[in-house]
């Protein structure tokens, strides 16, 4: 039994391990700051309700979130007054809007991501788009893919109303895609809206303000790809193994369905117990699945982390369950401060974090986590995991 942590534990694809080779991100123009959102959303929605107000206050603060970035907007509401009403037909509207946002943050990530990345859109031979934000077709890959003048042929494929589960899930098919297609370079968009799911505040309806306490809305890319060309392309991070798993008789935990008014989500209190109850025995077989399938001692604080940050209380949860020291989680939590729970996208910018905490710690001789994990959960409950090696330490 050997401490796990260490690259001699993990089975490393040599030639064949999908690699990161690049990053990129986008968002609305509104930043909303926390600290003023309740007003704001209250004057928007014409609710006078002063105990829905204080509930909401409330959970603006327990959220830890600072910072987000929103589609919605005076204009729009100025635009469609609609959105801001209960019972009112509207999912056309939202559509339409939602739509038009996500392609727009989509396209604008992959270009910052390919830019970064430093090759032409004329590489990319297969395309994963996720989204929970839209309903359509044809689907959002192809408008994005043309929007980005893709080769004709390129391989698209969509992830649709995955959640907060969808950005790992679109790393462990483009991991897939790249590994069976030699020379492929695959590029990754997700992009999200909470358009859909805009309502006014209703004492029947308590998560509607968790919602409007916790989401944000943005895009992110990355692209893929295995046998980096050397001094054109830059892993960053490599991936080893990838796993997915549902646990039983929880698909009602988090729900949410396509109504005349948009969408609507139902969230379980239980959540953050179930995914505490079942995240050890989850990371112990990922873990496994880079080892070998030798038994391993895990010290997890001998690993990075980057973990969608659904909320704090998950974040809380796994950290006590995982015994993990304070520091560990400070990427996600750092994404969830900025730029709220932005669904699939989030775990892009977490990424991003881990890599400014390995420059800096390069830069000030500290050592870091060669190996971690990549983790996320979503509706099933699914989870979401991936093996990764961090190559810029």
């Amino acid at each position: 039994m050997g401490s796990f942590g260490g690259a001699e534990s993990f089975s490393i694809k040599r030639g064949k391990a999908t690699n990161i080779l690049a990053l990129g991100k986008a968002f609305p123009k509104q930043l909303v700051m926390q600290d003023l959102l309740v007003d704001g959303y209250f004057r928007n929605t014409n609710c006078t309700d002063p105990d829905l107000k204080k509930k909401l206050t409330r959970l603006c603060k327990t959220t830890t979130v600072k910072t987000r970035y929103l589609v919605m907007c005076d204009e729009i509401l100025e635009n469609h007054p609609e959105l801001a009403r209960d019972g009112q037909p509207t999912l056309r509207q939202r559509l339409e809007i939602s739509h038009e946002a996500v392609t727009e943050m989509a396209i604008e990530a992959s270009r910052s991501c390919v830019k970064a990345w430093g090759r032409p859109f004329a590489a990319i031979t297969h395309l994963v788009y996720v989204s929970s934000s839209e309903a359509r077709f044809p689907s959002g890959d192809l408008h994005l893919a043309r929007a980005l003048r893709l080769n004709p042929d390129v391989s698209r494929v969509m992830l649709a109303f995955a959640g907060c589960s969808g950005g790992v899930a679109g790393l462990r098919v483009a991991k897939d895609i790249a590994e069976n297609n030699p020379g492929s370079r695959v590029l990754l968009a997700t992009s999200e809206t909470t358009i859909v799911g805009f309502r006014p505040p209703n004492p029947h309806r308590p998560y509607d303000l968790v919602g409007a306490a916790l989401f944000g809305d943005g895009a992110g890319a990355v692209v893929l790809g295995t046998d980096p060309i050397l001094g054109t392309e830059t892993p960053m991070f490599e991936l080893s193994s990838a796993i997915q798993q549902y646990l039983p008789d929880t698909d009602k935990t988090i729900q949410g369905e396509l109504t005349e008014e948009g969408i609507s989500f139902l969230l379980g209190r239980e959540l953050p117990l179930v995914i505490e109850n079942h995240v050890e025995a989850f990371c112990k077989k990922l873990a496994m699945e880079g080892a070998r399938g030798e038994s391993h001692d895990v010290n997890y604080n001998d690993m990075f982390w980057a973990m969608h940050p659904g909320g704090p209380a998950i974040l809380n949860k796994v950290e006590s369950r995982l015994r993990l020291c304070p520091d560990k989680l400070n990427a996600s939590r750092q994404a969830l401060r900025d730029y709220g729970n932005a669904s699939s996208n989030t775990i892009i910018y977490v990424l991003e974090n881990i890599i400014e905490e390995s420059r800096k710690k390069k830069e000030s001789g500290e050592s870091d986590c060669e190996w971690g994990l990549i983790l996320a959960f979503g509706p099933g409950i699914t989870f979401e995991g991936i093996l990764a090696r961090n190559l810029m330490v």
